[in-house]
């Protein structure tokens, strides 16, 4: 006899009543799915109101009160559904099937890289980095008038400049900091004084800046003030009717750790087939599914990595995302772009994801395959899509910012207006002779990967999201102390850019 049926057996001893062998029989049955006490209770309620009381409980009594008082109606109010199992099924009527996508490529370089690795070419692409930002600069009312490093050098002492340079070396000891900066003609040394040490401490080596400087003794420079190159504030474009976009990244299929069970779980949203009301209604206006590269976990990414696969092909690999991509429904339009661990290019930029990996993933419904990074209009909203490689070398370098607060490195790399300032650390960058990897054109909403934290935020009118991941935590990242937040999908309503966190981690059942 399980507990719950003992107690409701006790009670109805403890009032007085004893039960029929068949409305014990009757109690062991409802006990599967509902509170056997609780029915007792009422049963009891109602012997005692009768004039005759009597002394056997039988089944036909409990079967009468049970559908009187519990009736089937009456418990689904009860138990209200969970919040992705709903309780009464409906019929899906997707808002998106009707509506015809709206998606233009604005930036991608996939077709323009041409690098071969010659040292004409590094200086070239430095060069065009300097110019691309300088312009930028220049536009602003409080930098526009800034002149030329040599000029500075020359001016006498206490002269008073505002220059423009490239910082290529940040020497801090004993409460000070030296820093070297370059422009197209010339370098100079600049000694930052306590005033302004907070604001030094925060720059990127091979960051574009300005500084306000006073002339020193020789050639000697002391800064006064520091001005990025930063992103203008702007009234974000927005669609005139609700289509949304999911923004996911970091599938890692093929490891050990991909989290087959909340993907599905998404494609089954997707398809209506999985959620309350309420997230069927939005999974109804899903347009848009953006994919910010690593769909598959590679292989020889990293040392000893076979240890840590379910897959050991890459070609398997793209054949398992590609069984997994079909599956979302035809109006939804897909967009991807290459990670570190897809079969691209390491080096930044990426172009697309080759055919010869991935085909099984372009015959399996039609995608739209960009490099990385890349900006595409959808509804008259500009997205910038950026796998987000250097996060890593901007959460080591910067300070109060961690792989827990990714929207906070996105911000510095929107006052940057470059993707990857630190050059030559963990982010392999190719010397093309255009930077593709500066940021020309301000996006309305800025999607990336990489740190597999989820995490949104808002600067200067433009959303920076980054979207998690769907692989657990792997051995490297419980070195690196890292906890990821996978399964979790932002939902971005491009009529009003509100992002909506959905979790797919648990099936609620």
């Amino acid at each position: 006899m399980s507990e719950k049926i003992q107690r409701a057996v006790s009670f109805a001893i403890t009032s007085g009543y004893q039960l029929e062998k068949s409305a014990f029989d009757f109690l062991e049955t409802m006990s599967q799915t509902k509170d056997p006490f609780k029915l007792m209770e009422e049963a009891v309620k109602r012997v005692e109101a009768l004039s005759e009381k009597p002394l056997f409980i039988n089944r036909s009594f409990l079967e009468n009160v049970m559908k009187e008082a519990f009736p089937e109606k009456e418990e689904t109010k009860q138990s209200p559904p969970s919040p992705i199992i709903e309780a009464k099924k409906t019929v899906f009527r997707p808002y998106a099937k009707d509506i015809d996508a709206d998606m233009k490529v604005l930036e991608d370089p996939t077709d323009e890289i041409c690098t071969t690795g010659s040292m004409e070419e590094y200086l070239e692409y430095f060069q065009d980095r300097f110019k691309r930002i300088q312009k930028f600069l220049r536009r602003r009312m409080d930098t526009k008038t800034a002149t030329s490093i040599s000029e500075a050098l020359k001016a006498p002492a206490n002269s008073k400049f505002k220059i423009i340079g490239m910082i290529t070396e940040k020497r801090e000891r004993k409460q000070k900091i030296f820093l070297t900066i370059e422009d197209l003609e010339a370098s100079a040394t600049i000694f930052v004084p306590s005033g302004v040490m907070g604001k030094a401490q925060a720059l990127l080596l091979d960051q574009v800046v300005c500084i306000s400087v006073v002339k020193g003794k020789n050639d000697l420079l002391i800064a006064k003030d520091f001005f990025l190159p930063d992103v203008p504030k702007k009234t974000p474009n927005k669609a005139s009717i609700p289509v949304y976009a999911a923004l996911i990244s970091d599938l890692h299929v093929g490891s050990n750790m991909f989290m087959q069970g909340a993907f599905q779980r998404f494609l089954s949203w997707l398809n209506g087939k999985f959620g309350n009301k309420q997230l069927k209604e939005t999974a109804s206006h899903i347009k848009y599914v953006v994919i910010a590269g690593d769909l598959v976990d590679g292989v020889g990414v990293y040392p000893e990595q076979i240890k840590e696969l379910t897959i050991e092909n890459i070609y398997e690999q793209y054949q398992a995302v590609a069984k997994l991509i079909e599956q979302i429904p035809d109006y939804i339009e897909i967009i991807i772009i290459p990670g570190n661990h897809d079969a691209s290019r390491k080096a930044l930029p990426q172009p697309a994801i080759p055919q010869d990996y991935a085909e099984p993933l372009y015959e399996a419904r039609k995608v739209l395959s960009l490099g990385d990074p890349c900006a595409v209009s959808l509804h008259g909203v500009e997205l910038l899509l950026y796998h987000g490689r250097s996060l890593d070398d901007i959460i080591a370098a910067a300070s109060n910012v961690s792989f827990h607060t990714p929207d906070k490195a996105m911000k510095l790399l929107l006052q940057s207006r470059h993707l990857a300032p630190i050059y030559g650390q963990r982010t392999p960058i190719a010397p093309e002779k255009r930077d593709f990897m500066v940021i020309e054109r301000v996006p309305d909403i800025f999607h990336t990967g990489h740190v597999h934290v989820v995490g949104h935020d808002t600067y200067r009118g433009i959303l920076m999201v980054n979207s998690g991941a769907w692989q657990g935590q792997t051995q490297y990242q419980k070195k690196m102390g890292l906890e990821p937040t996978p399964g979790i999908v932002p939902i971005v309503n491009l009529q009003t850019l509100r992002v909506t966190s959905i979790s797919f981690t648990t099936a609620y059942a």
